[in-house]
């Protein structure tokens, strides 16, 4: 197999399917993990959220959003939202899986969307809602180089941040938080490779670790 296939087929073992089904009502949202092939290197797509927006402006996130009532499922929101901030056609992603939903600090259920789409493809940001749009070696979130973590009590666990500095512009972009564990989990889980540091979960078995964080979580609401 090659470097996409054999991604496809390792993410593929992770998928929810309705392993979470008995979660209560909760404002949900979804984030798509776009990954590519380029030079034989599996890559991944992160945006850069825009000045004028009210949360988390200038960080680094996926595309994604909240739920609209209009959404059939945790997909079709993770795909819209791609589309309407960097103008990546739903029928371009090749959807892989759905990992594990990780509740934000703002109290909303993530729910991660892994797919592939084209190396070629260019971004066309939604000035309104994306600053900029660059891409990563997912292996990059394997490694300790650039790496640091802080430990937080009540259930939270590691807060893991990364220094990357993108080759093409220059830019320093710190990747931390929700945004961070995300790329951490999807690059250990495609490229099978146990990451040079602590995660706080057992990278072998990562589903028991988040469905207690995400219990607790809710159990305190």
């Amino acid at each position: 197999m090659d470097v996409k296939e054999k991604a496809i087929a390792a993410l593929k073992h992770y998928e929810i399917g309705d392993k979470f089904s008995y979660l209560p009502t909760l404002p949900k949202a979804s984030v798509l993990i776009p990954l590519f092939v380029k030079d034989g290197e599996l890559r991944v797509l992160m945006t850069v959220r825009s000045m004028q927006l009210r949360s988390n402006a200038g960080e680094v996130c996926f595309p994604g959003g909240k739920f609209d009532p209009q959404d059939r499922d945790e997909v079709d929101t993770a795909l819209r939202e791609a589309q309407e901030e960097v103008g990546l056609p739903p029928d371009r992603v090749e959807v892989v899986c759905r990992l594990f939903p990780i509740m934000n600090k703002r109290g909303i259920v993530v729910t991660p969307v892994v797919g592939f789409i084209e190396d070629t493809f260019c971004p066309c940001p939604n000035p309104d809602e994306v600053s900029d749009v660059f891409s990563v070696p997912l292996e990059f979130f394997t490694q300790k180089t650039h790496h640091s973590c802080y430990d937080l009590s009540a259930g939270v666990g590691l807060i893991h941040s990364f220094l990357y500095t993108d080759p093409v512009s220059g830019k320093v972009q710190q990747i931390w938080g929700l945004t961070a564990i995300l790329a951490i989990l999807v690059a250990a889980l495609a490229l099978e490779k146990p990451p040079e540091f602590d995660t706080g979960f057992n990278i072998t078995d990562p589903m028991p670790h988040f469905r207690h964080n995400l219990d607790l979580r809710i159990s305190k609401l």
